[in-house]
């Protein structure tokens, strides 16, 4: 009875004290200007940027963490190129930054069209960007380049009128007092009380951040890491124009929201931004393909179909080791740049229409030697959206042996196989979500079978494979002629709203016409125009019975487009004309 008596105290204790801890920040208020600035600019820059190097769909920023964990790629990488005897804390020794110039990045920022930035102050490897008391030797201050770039860029950042935040890990991978490397079972009361605590209230005293994102909170509470203090602490110093993001320790329920490579999360219940490199890497990643990078235009539409979402965008630059940003993700940032200074007016200080987008469906053709993908956070092609899109592929294949084959089928969502023989009879079914399943089925030699394969994507991760082993052969893909047909969803035209203004964001290039739904009609007098350096009134109709809109844009020419990747239509007050 004793033991049940102290279970149940236990368990009411432990609700008392979330209903606490959830209840903390409930009636602080998010500040307007985080919900208006739309764009943020992330950099990842410390020591992880001299070797600049992952697998290209490896954040380089974890080179230290791959070398932990004995990746052979970043190991054999270092070894050739760095020495046998090499190891990560050398790295500070070439760490030089000789051309880091915080007046020119603050510049490229600030014409980038970004209303904050996010420096990164110490990334998981502990390593710190200005001068800390609690890392001593470990810091950019204290070592080869004898510079506190924290302190350095924010002056410059404020200058021009832009919110200076910072990144601050609450991991450390190799502190020697976070033991849960080695053992989680080990307190981290000891590394939260003499350093993670008073690092982070000296990076709050001497910098006064607009923003704290913080990060590295996979393994533990947000109790263990003790963030409400923190936070606290942090809203103590900075004001009510302080933000902090939502990731402070499994349970934080608290702070803007941060989905990482996504294609938004549409949540109206508190700001968000997606986090992403314009590469598949934050920091700069040497091995990195072009073809990895966000072209401009991808980028000015990703930027929009976030901000129709109600959220924003924080896009990361990756600088070099010797401080210069690379020239490609500069002309990135600047046609960004460009683009919102012609369309701002539907870009800061918007919000969301009640309809977000509107799409057409898309299909396209592939063809497979082997179906054994790993696509991690991207598309299986060019032009396929990143989420939400699904692929069938089919085949026929003859065994060269009478065997019996067992089927294994692995997807990180769903996926689907059904094997038909020549009699077109189902002789076996499979499906896979989130797992790998499998199957034994005998399939005889000569006979044709037919395969249907089908997968879908939601978000995220992408993984699809299909393999077999028999007597005769190891467990391998099944390799064969796949015909593979990729259908999604493309956004053609999304909206948001501003000033009593609709704007219809048209992420196709312009043709004769633009039609969209819009399901409260229009005042009849409505002016439309596309913005630009002059704005163009356009001629428009409206079918009753379809709730359909078309604009007629014959007389947009080349010359009167002066942006690129996206094109936007002013529909003006007919939010306040549906209001009314």
């Amino acid at each position: 009875m004793k033991k049940v008596v102290l279970i149940l105290l236990a368990i009411v204790c432990s609700l008392s004290i979330k209903a606490q801890e959830n209840e903390l920040f409930k009636d602080r208020e998010y500040p307007q200007w985080f919900s208006d600035a739309k764009l943020g600019i992330f950099i990842h820059y410390g020591l992880y940027s001299v070797p600049s190097y992952s697998d290209k769909e490896q954040y380089a920023e974890w080179f230290y963490k791959g070398l932990i964990s004995g990746d052979s790629l970043r190991i054999n990488f270092q070894k050739d190129v760095f020495g046998e005897d090499f190891e990560y804390r050398d790295y500070k020794d070439l760490f030089k930054a000789e051309l880091f110039d915080a007046a020119e990045w603050a510049d490229l920022f600030a014409k980038s069209g970004a209303k904050y930035i996010l420096f990164t102050s110490k990334h998981h490897d502990g390593y710190c960007m200005w001068d800390s008391e609690y890392a001593k030797g470990w810091s950019s201050a204290t070592t080869t380049p004898n510079r506190d770039f924290c302190a350095e860029l924010a002056d410059e950042v404020r200058k021009r009128g832009v919110k200076f935040g910072l990144y601050y890990s609450l991991t450390e991978w190799t502190n020697p007092l976070y033991r849960w490397t080695v053992d989680t079972n080990i307190s981290i009361d000891n590394y939260v009380d003499k350093h993670l605590i008073p690092q982070f209230k000296e990076l709050v005293d001497k910098f006064k951040p607009a923003v704290i994102f913080s990060d590295g909170d996979w393994d533990f509470n947000h109790t263990s890491f003790r963030s409400n203090e923190m936070v606290q602490y942090y809203y103590d110093v900075v004001g009510e124009e302080g933000i902090v993001n939502d990731r402070w320790g499994i349970g934080f329920n608290h702070g803007y929201a941060t989905p990482e490579y996504s294609s938004g999360i549409m949540d109206k219940n508190r700001p968000w931004a997606e986090c992403r490199g314009l590469s598949r890497s934050f920091a700069l990643n040497r091995n990195a393909d072009l073809e990895t990078y966000l072209t401009s235009e991808d980028l000015i539409k990703h930027f929009a179909r976030l901000v129709a979402a109600g959220g924003g965008l924080t896009i990361n630059v990756g600088p070099s080791a010797d401080g210069k940003i690379p020239l490609l993700q500069q002309e990135r940032l600047l046609d960004l740049g460009k683009w919102i200074e012609v369309n701002q007016e539907a870009i800061y200080g918007s919000r969301a229409f009640e309809t977000v987008y509107q799409n057409q469906d898309m299909t396209t053709n592939r063809i497979d030697e082997e179906i054994n993908f790993n696509w991690v956070r991207n598309a299986p092609m060019k032009g396929v959206k990143e989420d939400d899109f699904s692929i069938l592929w089919k085949t026929n294949l003859s065994p060269e042996q009478t065997d019996t084959y067992t089927i294994y089928l692995e997807a990180d969502e769903e996926a689907g196989l059904e094997i038909k023989n020549s009699k077109n009879e189902s002789i076996l079914k499979l499906v896979s979500q989130k797992q790998e399943v499998k199957h034994k089925v005998k399939l005889k030699k000569d006979e044709n079978y037919t395969f249907e394969l089908s997968y879908q994507e939601k978000t995220h991760e992408a993984v699809v494979k299909l393999f077999w082993e028999s007597s005769k052969i190891e467990k391998q893909p099944i390799k064969s002629q796949w015909e593979g047909e990729v259908s999604w969803q493309e956004t053609y035209v999304c909206f948001t709203k501003n000033n009593g203004n609709l704007y219809a964001i048209s992420l196709e290039p312009i043709s004769n016409s633009l039609t969209f739904t819009l399901d409260k009609s229009p005042d009849v007098n409505m002016k439309i125009y596309l913005l630009g350096e002059k704005e163009i009134e356009i001629p428009w109709t409206y079918d009753y019975e379809n709730n359909k809109i078309t604009l007629d844009t014959r007389q947009i020419t080349p010359a009167n487009i002066t942006t690129k990747g996206a094109w936007v239509f002013k529909l003006e007050n007919y939010i306040n004309h549906i209001e009314q």
